[in-house]
């Protein structure tokens, strides 16, 4: 019986290896579990050997899958080598996630960005809260994720800084020097959040959260209705409503960074880094068609 070892199924176990198990590598490769389980069960048919074992929750190579992993990685670098020295490449799937903040004022410019650095990938974008999104890079869901904050961590990538701006009403004026100063917030765990009344209680000035939002649409509007002010990274373009505040404490910018999941290659997340430095350094130019997966979130 003639048996052969299809380039599909080497993909999914080299990503069950690199990823350490069946869930995750499904993730990174956009299917199913059930389809990657199956495209190993392909390859031990094919082979005549178990390759996979269960160990606890998790899963490990056999002495065999060992061996099978070191030839897949040479079957399919010579298979996308060959595709290359025709002219053609393997797509790829790449999906970057991001907060509000990032999408309206980042993401149109970035896609355009990676369609010159990252020619033989679909780069698709998920929008959700920070703390989704780090979930979703230790699950394996998305590939890479724009985050504000602190970088101390292998996977990150710094890109640069975003300036912070206060925002409120037209009509809101400031309380008495008595009275605390209501602040419309994301839910907790927030870095803008936080930077608000860090920045506010350095400067000796009584705060309260005067209204609180999940989604960036909702913390504009409450900001509109007079409910308080809030700090944004806008890049510069005030909300439609609302205007700069300047009479208040000038905020540390927050730190950018590209977050990469584990085993996604290096490359992809440093080309995705650069390009991000690039925009945020020249920002302008014609916002590119990228699919958007919407999330309620901020």
């Amino acid at each position: 019986m003639r048996r052969t070892l299809d380039i599909a199924p080497l993909r999914s176990f080299v990503a069950v290896a690199d990823c350490g198990g069946f869930q995750r590598a499904a993730l990174s490769l956009h299917l199913s579990q059930a389809a990657v389980s199956q495209h190993v069960r392909r390859l031990e048919a094919a082979t005549g050997r178990v390759l996979v074992e269960r160990q606890g929750r998790g899963s490990c190579l056999t002495r065999d899958g060992e061996h099978l992993l070191a030839q897949a990685r040479r079957i399919l670098s010579l298979h996308d080598e060959t595709l290359h020295n025709f002219g053609l490449e393997a797509e790829e799937t790449v999906l970057i996630g991001s907060t509000e903040h990032g999408a309206a004022q980042l993401l149109p410019f970035l896609a355009t960005a990676l369609e010159q650095s990252l020619p033989h990938h679909r780069v698709r974008f998920r929008i959700d809260r920070g703390t989704s999104l780090r979930e979703g890079l230790d699950a394996g869901r998305i590939d890479l994720a724009l985050l504000l904050g602190p970088a101390d961590d292998l996977r990150a990538h710094p890109v640069g800084e975003l300036e912070l701006t206060w925002y409120s009403a037209p009509t809101w004026r400031r309380p008495a020097a008595a009275q605390p100063i209501p602040v419309v917030a994301f839910d907790q765990p927030c870095a803008l959040r936080t930077r608000a009344l860090e920045t506010l209680s350095f400067h000796a000035i009584p705060a309260v959260i005067g209204a609180e939002a999940i989604q960036l649409a909702g913390v504009q509007a409450a900001v509109g209705a007079g409910l308080g002010i809030a700090l944004m990274a806008t890049l510069g373009q005030t909300p439609e409503g609302l205007v700069a505040r300047h009479d208040l404490p000038e905020p540390t910018p927050l730190p950018l960074a590209v977050w990469a999941r584990h085993g996604l290659p290096g490359q992809v997340s440093q080309q995705v880094a650069d390009a991000l430095r690039d925009v945020l350094a020249h920002p302008g130019g014609e916002p590119a068609i990228a699919d958007l997966e919407l999330a309620q979130g901020a």
